[in-house]
Order: C-alpha cells, then structure tokens, then sequence
C-alpha cells in the first residue's frame, strides 16, 4: 500500500511486537494506525526463533505476560483469527546442579501462585516425558504442560490481517530514517518514502531499536546479538520414539542446550558464550562445538542425525535481559516495547493489549513499570533467571 501523508500513530516494525500492537490499537477503534516495516513482515528476529511459547519464568511480570499470551495463543483461530499450528506439549526445563534446582522450586511456587499449574518432577519423570534426553545428572526438572510452539510467521500474517480489517494501514518495504521532534512533542517520521505526519510513534524495532529511540531523544539500550538454530535431517525410524512429536521443549538450564521437534526432525539451537554483541550477518561454525558439547551430555544420539538446514537470526538484548516497555518522558508521545532479550514472540498478545493500554491512558492487562527503560539509571534492574 502507499505510504499515507499522516497517520494518529505510527507502529515501526513489522515482526510479532509490531504486528500484535497496530492490531490491539486497530481494534480498539484508534483510527489511522500505521505499521511500517522496512521489509517484509516477519523477516527480522521473529521469523528466525524457535517459535516457543512459555508461562515458565522467575519474575512476576514475565510469568503474567507469558501466561496471557498464551492464553491469546490457544483462542488465535478465533481472535484475531488464522492458524498458527499451536503444539502445546510443554517446556520442560532440566536442572543439574542444587542451586539451579532450589531456584527452579522457588519459581514453580511463583509461578503456581500466579494461576499457573507448573510442576517440579524428579529425574525419571523427565526422562518419562522425553525418553530421547538423558537425565543421569539431573536432580530436578520443572514442566507446564500448556507451553509449547507455534509457527511466528503465521502468527505475524494473522495479526497483520486483521489489523488491516479493522482499518491500519500495514506497509511494507518503508524503512523509518528519522523521527522530527519539537519543543519535546513528536510531529513527523521521515522514511525513505516520505514524511509522514504524526503525534505518537510506537518503536517495536527489535534489534534495531536504539538508533529510532536516538532519533526521538530516548535512550533505548538494545544491542543485536546473534542466536543460531539448526533442523536435522528427518529421524530414523530407530529415534522416533525416542523422539516423539509429543515430547516436550526441553531445554538444559545450565547450557541453555533445546530441542523440540519440526516436522520429521529436531530444531536445536543453545546461546553461545562467546558470541559478540553487534550485527553479525549469516551463520558461524563457532558456536558448533559447543554445541556439540552439549548434545553429547543431553542428547547423543542425535549426534549421528545429519542436518536439513540452519539460520541465524538477532536477540534484542538489554543489559539485564529483559525487556523495555512503556513511554518515554523525553518526548510526547514515544511508546516502546523492544529488547525482549528471546522472550519477545511468547509474549507479542499481552504486550500488544499492553501497549494499546498505554495509549489510550488506561490501566493495562500486567503492570509493566518495571520494564520501563529508565530502570537501569534508577538501579531497579529486573532478576530473570529463565533466559533461553
């Protein structure tokens, strides 16, 4: 679509974040929102996660969001509408070491007070529920079996659609180069097509964040970090049932090593800690033997299963790996929600009604003032202990 000549507000980005908030805002009857993508939808940091949805976290705010986006998840067919191919076979998180566990304790309390029904299960439970991992040296594991995966892009293209059904211009292939600030109140966005004329902007740029918050006179401390994931080759009949559709996202806490299945094979990915901040474009074998490493511990023999294909794509990482959510006091009006450090896509639904309820001045679904991106100069950082 042509780039309109004013728009009430202006949604940069196009991945869940973007997509999630134009739609929130379009339904709630704001008139004029505009999403601006600089390529196509999805094609940032969205369309290259693995795609999990998760309620399992140690902070309040992450377990409320995570929790209502899954809730958002389970009734997508109906609002906003599409399919989204939602396998809610859990997360199951293992824990080798006793001060790793004792935590993992104290978060399934939390997590359990918060409406969600985690469960803490001994070595052989694990193993029951995903006979392929090995579980000699795990003391404890946690599961939610509401977790799960879902496919980003779908997820993307339905809430995009539906925006557009309830009147948002949604373009493509326009990419933001500026934002025109006086006397502290936002008047325009300049883009490679044009100015556009506006009073609010939402940044939900991802890793590229920063430089639109410069733009404004915000401080937004995101920086690129490169994750890679890797699908295997279809399993052979002798590992499917080691492997079934039906196990779990499990994930190694001590390596942050997970798997799940995708089609007839594995995705697999881990963090790699040696990995640099900064747009680092394509793949690397760096991270390869660590990799390695930790599937020789975990999953052996997946060693032997050869591999189909693999991405790169961008964390948007904070300097306590959380994320930033809310207006910026710097410059009327400048919302943001950005730097979700890997947590973005399972929480794109709440953050969306969220971020709606910011603009219209109305208490919000999850009280996020802790997230707001001022945090780090008043010293009020936020503990996650989750970080996959």
């Amino acid at each position: 679509m042509s780039l309109p000549a004013q728009a009430e507000v202006v949604v940069v980005g196009g991945g869940v974040m973007g997509a999630s908030i134009a739609f929130h805002l379009a339904e709630a009857g704001v008139p004029d929102v505009l999403l601006v993508e600089r390529d196509t939808l999805a094609s940032g940091s969205t369309s290259r996660s693995a795609g999990g949805v998760r309620a399992q976290f140690t902070d309040a705010v992450n377990i409320r969001l995570g929790a209502r986006s899954l809730t958002a998840f389970e009734g997508y067919a109906d609002r906003p509408g599409g399919e989204i191919d939602l396998h809610q076979v859990g997360y199951l998180f293992l824990h080798t070491d006793a001060a790793s566990w004792e935590a993992a304790q104290v978060a399934v309390e939390l997590q359990r007070s918060l409406g969600v029904p985690t469960r803490a299960l001994t070595a052989g439970e694990a193993a029951a529920l995903h006979p392929g991992v090995v579980v000699d040296d795990v003391v404890g594991a946690t599961f939610h079996p509401r977790d799960g995966y879902c496919s980003p892009e779908n997820v993307v293209h339905g809430y995009a659609r539906a925006a557009r059904a309830h009147g948002a211009t949604v373009v493509t292939g326009v990419e933001v180069t500026g934002v025109e600030v006086a006397d502290g109140e936002i008047g325009a966005v300049v883009t490679t097509q044009g100015v556009v004329r506006t009073g609010t902007v939402v940044c939900a740029a991802g890793p590229w964040s920063a430089a639109l918050g410069e733009w404004a006179g915000v401080s937004l401390p995101v920086e690129p970090l490169r994750r890679q994931i890797l699908v295997t080759e279809p399993l052979p009949a002798s590992l499917v049932e080691r492997f079934p559709a039906t196990s779990p996202m499990t994930i190694d806490a001590a390596t942050t090593f997970y798997l799940h299945r995708e089609g007839p094979g594995l995705l697999v990915g881990m963090s790699y800690a040696a990995e640099t901040p900064g747009f680092h474009p394509g793949v690397s074998d760096a991270w390869l033997p660590d990799l390695m490493t930790a599937m020789e511990r975990r999953a052996p023999a997946l060693l032997d299963v050869g591999l189909a294909h693999r991405w790169a794509g961008y964390y948007e990482v904070t300097p306590d790996h959380n994320a930033l959510i809310g207006e910026a006091p710097e410059a009327s009006r400048f919302l943001y929600a950005t730097g979700f450090s890997g947590h973005g896509f399972l929480q794109g639904p709440a953050v969306g009604e969220v971020v709606r309820d910011l603009y219209l001045r109305r208490e919000p679904p999850v009280d996020v003032s802790s997230l707001s991106a001022d945090r780090f100069a008043r010293g009020a950082v936020v503990h996650e202990h989750h970080l996959v």
